[in-house]
């Protein structure tokens, strides 16, 4: 897996013509994978379980409530001295708009093995996604951010904190009627080995460059 070290964020003015395309096309299909997984009504991830609730409670799209969470997210980091970069700001705006889109055009699968089969896409995409914007090194989503940020600040282990969060969201969102089922566990196991496995192919590295009087190759 990529090191920490090497997903750092970088500047947007070094290769954007390579690493925007890239985050803009994982951002877009991480929204389209969480609808797949929605679809196939067998469990989500701890955030989008949140996400759903606050949805049936307040009547507004998925992708709005999304955006909103994120919006949220984003002013928790003013204590934590976070930055957020371009990357960040897209994660709200992009996810929001194709989780909608993706939602109003794919149809309810009927039968079971159909929504496996979503549930299945949509994990493994979700993974893809994730990647390929983390990958793009233009800084993190605003949950991702928080968890790092209070890291950094207070000392725990990001386990132990992103643990922490993910359960609090998880049990918030239950109890707001998201749906928490088989999905919501193969996510957990499923995502970390995943990512993993997609990340260096994805990663933007910078080239070294040359030092001073030394040749060209």
């Amino acid at each position: 897996m990529a090191s920490t070290t090497a997903l750092h964020q970088v500047s947007v003015r070094i290769s954007p013509a390579r690493r925007l395309p890239q985050l803009f096309a994982g951002l877009w299909l991480y929204g389209a994978s969480m609808a797949l997984q929605i679809r196939a009504t067998l469990g989500l991830n701890p955030w989008d379980v949140l996400h759903e609730g606050l949805t049936k409670l307040t009547g507004l799209s998925f992708g709005l409530i999304t955006a909103i969470t994120g919006v949220l997210v984003l002013l928790a980091w003013i204590p934590l001295r976070q930055k957020p970069g371009v990357g960040t700001i897209a994660n709200v705006a992009l996810i929001a708009i194709s989780v909608d889109v993706t939602l109003a055009i794919l149809p309810a699968p009927e039968g079971l093995l159909p929504r496996i089969v979503f549930l299945t896409l949509g994990i493994v995409l979700n993974a893809v996604a994730f990647a390929a914007y983390v990958g793009s090194r233009l800084g993190p989503g605003p949950r991702d951010g928080l968890v790092t940020g209070f890291c950094r600040r207070t000392g725990l282990s990001l386990r132990l904190t992103r643990t922490a969060l993910e359960v609090l969201v998880l049990g918030t969102g239950w109890l707001l009627g998201g749906t928490v089922g088989i999905g919501t566990v193969l996510y957990a196991l499923g995502i970390g080995p995943l990512a993993q496995l997609f990340l260096p192919a994805l990663t933007w590295r910078e080239r070294s460059r040359p030092a001073c009087g030394s040749p060209r190759t």
